[in-house]
């Protein structure tokens, strides 16, 4: 136990706890808070559901994650370092389009919402990159049996900043704050965000040696050393051999990774993108949903989190996965059954307290498990390159969870079973099936990289 805590108490821990903040609170701008803005300003379901589309870019970030690795920022990359550098960077833009967000209407603006909100989510989905990619970094290479700890800080920062911050967005507003001037006075978090990018100390890495041989192999094979050669050679080091490298290394086996990846929290996803509208439809207020689906349920995440990691320590990344997988699947017919009970507020927070323990679970020993196949040469290429194959798979289909409520809305069999509401979580529960399946043989295949 004292080992355990000591490890807790490596101050590289509150780094990345920090990080996790900057990391969870865009989502409150694009995510909860301006769902909550659409519903206001009279838009549908549907189409609250599709502009959830904009997190697809979180599903692209791996194509330009190779230059968070190698291109350095004129002065920021030589006074602040290469991870330091592109997080100021980032976060001062952040800063920018949270203000200009915060002069515009949906109702009235709703293309020039979307694009701002498009905007920040490619600027938060590169800050991810960084934050990642610093996040493995900053572990030496025999301290792997770390990153179940290191996941656990990470998912108890983001819900931090996700769920605590998102709270507050939602009591400004309940307490007779428009929401524009909600988005401005959220926009001061990101001035935190940048004081503690200051803060932090830049990880040391051999990863320009590493780089800077492979770029000479490839001068090696073009067969010469001019400007076109090096131009060549430094691309191909740049985008083509963190790929290289990871497919070498896995084989056709890692097409089998990323599907799974790509699948095992598509449920949650679908869930995650209704809730705050089903907690609306069945009768709760923004004070409530605040209260019980941010502060109480982002309190339970973030203590949740360091418990799920000693599970995974224990029994292992991929039997990890497993348990969570299965106990989030069971998770999501609480749901079901709470939209049968009405706004119940026992069954409410049971919910609650059960969901945030499964996405704690699962969402820790997912990130253990992708970071622990990263080779730290290309930590943010590879990495993204995984965490997008999660996004992908998340925002693909879960973009279609409004459109999949409506049309269960009214249909003899489905009153029969509860209602709407009742068989989609139901069907959310069904969704883990797949990639679970493809867990077991992964496991198998692999057996000796998670002893």
């Amino acid at each position: 136990m004292a080992k355990l805590l000591a490890v807790y108490l490596d101050r590289r821990m509150l780094f990345i706890f920090l990080n996790g903040i900057a990391s969870g609170f865009p989502w409150v701008i694009i995510g909860s808070a301006m769902t909550l803005w659409l519903k206001d300003a009279g838009l549908t379901r549907t189409a609250i559901g599709f502009f959830g589309s904009i997190f697809a870019v979180y599903s692209v970030n791996w194509m330009w994650a190779p230059l968070l690795d190698r291109v350095k920022i004129p002065w920021l990359s030589k006074r602040f370092g290469q991870r330091r550098s592109w997080l100021l960077l980032l976060q001062s833009l952040l800063f920018v389009l949270i203000v200009l967000i915060s002069f515009t209407n949906p109702a009235q603006h709703l293309i020039w919402v979307s694009l701002l909100a498009l905007s920040v989510a490619v600027v938060s989905s590169t800050q991810d990159v960084v934050i990642d990619a610093y996040r493995i970094d900053v572990m030496d290479l025999e301290e792997k049996n770390k990153l179940p700890a290191t996941a656990a800080m990470a998912t108890s920062g983001w819900w931090v900043g996700y769920g605590f911050l998102g709270a507050v967005a939602l009591y400004l507003s309940d307490f007779g704050n428009t929401w524009d001037e909600v988005y401005l006075l959220m926009s001061l978090c990101v001035v935190g965000f940048m004081f503690n990018t200051l803060w932090l100390y830049e990880p040391q890495s051999n990863r320009d040696k590493i780089q800077e041989k492979a770029q000479r192999k490839y001068e090696d094979l073009l067969g010469g050393h001019d400007l076109w050669q090096r131009t060549s050679s430094w691309v191909l080091t740049t985008v083509v051999e963190p790929l290289r490298d990871f497919f070498s290394r896995f084989g056709k086996a890692a097409l089998v990774i990323l599907f799974f990846i790509m699948f095992f929290k598509v449920g949650e996803a679908f869930l995650g993108r209704m809730s705050l509208v089903f907690y609306k439809d069945i009768g709760f207020s923004d004070s409530e949903i605040a209260t019980y689906s941010k502060l109480v349920g982002s309190t339970l995440t973030v203590i949740f989190s360091i418990s799920a990691s000693m599970i995974t320590v224990h029994y292992g990344l991929v039997r990890g996965l497993m348990i969570s997988g299965i106990a989030m699947a069971g998770t999501n017919l609480m749901f079901s059954f709470m939209a049968i009970m009405g706004a119940d507020t026992r069954i409410f927070i049971t919910a609650i307290l059960l969901d945030n323990f499964t996405a704690a679970f699962s969402t820790v020993a997912f990130v253990a498990f992708i970071s622990h196949l990263t080779n730290r040469a290309y930590t943010a290429t590879q990495y993204a390159l995984m965490a997008s194959a999660g996004n992908f798979g998340r925002t693909l289909f879960a973009s279609s969870s409004g459109l999949l409520v409506d049309n269960l809305k009214g249909l003899d069999w489905v009153v029969f079973l509860g209602g709407d509401w009742a068989v989609f979580f139901a069907i959310t529960a069904l969704m883990v099936v797949p990639s679970l399946l493809m867990l077991f043989w992964i496991g198998k295949k692999f057996r000796y990289l998670f002893i």
